[in-house]
């Protein structure tokens, strides 16, 4: 009688398993997984570790400016266009083309947004053209969180590009994050491990896509980011936080 019921919950549970581990080291090797990489002492006691890597046919010159030019309602993230609008409404589809106007020189404290103003973004935190791009966040909370429930949650990106021969580039990508309270721990593990097998990958499977086409460069019409409504913002909600804390 509970025969089919167990059996759900067991495929359930090995579905949940698998993409728990495709979800960490997708396309990753033992090496990759073991090799340090800039911004690893960011956060030095990571709950989680995530690994994936893509061999693209163009130099790391000519993918460098696909990262350059990454941010919501700016380049997107080269995401597939269902997930963009499905997840992201609110985001613009991914473009196809690299974007002159929108293509930066990254430096440390650069901000790239991940929502409007007020809401998830990442900072520079190193930046060497064309062979490494790390990130920063600790933005990427639901709004009210941190004074509620005293949530905090700091992660990096960190893009290695290295070539590889015949003109092909080997990208490394890995996410390194800590988390509290130890309940969005479970939920970050448990819920964004697995969708990481499909955003992590599918932004690696669309950025070679891209790279490996070589469209001409040509501009969306979109605006080029000023990040000091960014800055602005963070000021404005700095003090609320302190004042919320110093209450306690």
């Amino acid at each position: 009688m509970h025969r089919v019921p167990t059996i759900a919950v067991l495929s359930a549970g090995a579905a949940h398993g698998a993409l728990q581990l495709l979800g960490r080291r997708f396309g990753s090797t033992a090496r990759d997984r073991r090799a340090r990489l800039p911004g690893d002492e960011l956060v030095p006691d990571p709950q989680l570790v995530t690994n994936h890597t893509i061999t693209i046919r163009a130099r790391p010159d000519a993918i460098w400016p696909w990262l350059a030019q990454m941010g919501w309602h700016l380049g997107g993230f080269y995401t597939p266009h269902w997930v963009d609008a499905l997840l992201f409404p609110e985001n613009w589809t991914s473009l196809d083309r690299l974007d002159p106007s929108l293509v930066r020189e990254l430096e440390p404290g650069d901000i790239i947004p991940d929502g409007k103003p007020g809401t998830a973004h990442y900072v520079v935190a190193q930046a060497e053209a064309p062979r490494m791009l790390l990130l920063k966040s600790s933005t990427h909370l639901p709004p009210g969180w941190a004074e509620k429930f005293g949530a905090r949650f700091t992660w990096t990106w960190c893009f290695a590009l290295t070539a590889v021969g015949n003109g092909s580039t080997r990208i490394h990508l890995r996410a390194r994050g800590r988390s509290d309270p130890w309940w969005l721990t479970a939920l970050y593990v448990g819920a964004i491990t697995p969708a990481d097998f499909i955003m992590a990958t599918g932004m690696l499977r669309g950025l070679k896509t891209r790279a490996e086409r070589g469209a001409r460069p040509e501009r969306s019409g979109r605006e080029p980011l000023h990040q000091e409504h960014y800055a602005r913002r963070d000021a404005e909600r700095q003090p609320q936080t302190r004042a919320r804390s110093a209450s306690r």
